[in-house]
């Protein structure tokens, strides 16, 4: 894996031929000017180095973080401050973000992180309700409706680098779940280890943010042999 093909598999997305359940629309942020420039310098920056990583899956990616700058888990402001990327976005804070760079930092910093780990989401595009997020999960005919496209998803990413004998399921609950089910069936994986969502921990657990920092780098170490 390496940043050209990361880049050429974002710049292949498309919205597919779903019929989602009424009320339901899908996230796609790359037709969005700046975009794809700026995952673009995030990828040829830390991904020029080819090699099998450790994938991190999140769920769906969300309209402040991904849906914003195309990088999961990366608002503009870590975008710019953290990887040094300028970028034109409205520099508005996503909590997710602000803890992902939390162990990301902890870790060693993106240049070391990014050496070892790739982190993505289990579906590649996210969905809006009511103008509000939505998971892939939080709705049964969705899940089912987009099993398949998640299945592709994995496969697809997959076969660009990824080491198969354990990766981290970002979410410790229904993405858990779902993630194991197909795994189960597809056998993607040898071990999956669950952690807490970052955004539950900034929500729930803010004061305890570097407890919850150090279970990630513990991981994130343990995935690695260290």
């Amino acid at each position: 894996m390496q940043a050209s093909e990361i880049i050429q598999f974002t710049r292949n997305l498309r919205i597919p031929d779903l019929a989602l359940p009424e009320g339901i629309e899908w996230l796609f942020p790359y037709d969005q000017p700046g975009t794809l420039e700026a995952l673009s310098a995030f990828y040829e920056k830390y991904y020029q180095q080819p090699g099998d990583r450790t994938f991190l899956f999140g769920i769906n990616p969300g309209r402040f973080g991904a849906g914003i700058t195309g990088v999961p888990f990366t608002d503009p402001i870590r975008l710019d401050q953290e990887c040094g990327i300028s970028n034109p976005f409205q520099k508005k804070p996503e909590l997710s973000s602000i803890f992902v760079w939390e162990f990301i930092n902890d870790y060693g910093g993106p240049d070391l992180f990014c050496q070892n780990f790739y982190i993505t989401s289990l579906c590649p595009l996210g969905f809006v309700k009511d103008g509000k997020n939505i998971n892939y999960y939080d709705d049964r005919q969705l899940e089912k409706t987009v099993s398949p496209y998640i299945i592709w998803n994995l496969e697809t990413q997959l076969a660009m680098g990824a080491r198969r004998d354990r990766a981290i399921c970002i979410g410790e609950g229904q993405n858990f779940k779902f993630f194991q089910k197909i795994n189960a069936e597809h056998g993607f994986f040898d071990t999956i280890i669950p952690l807490p969502h970052p955004r539950w921990v900034m929500q729930y657990r803010r004061k305890r943010m570097q407890e919850f920092s150090d279970l990630y780098v513990s991981a994130l170490k343990a995935a690695l042999g260290q």
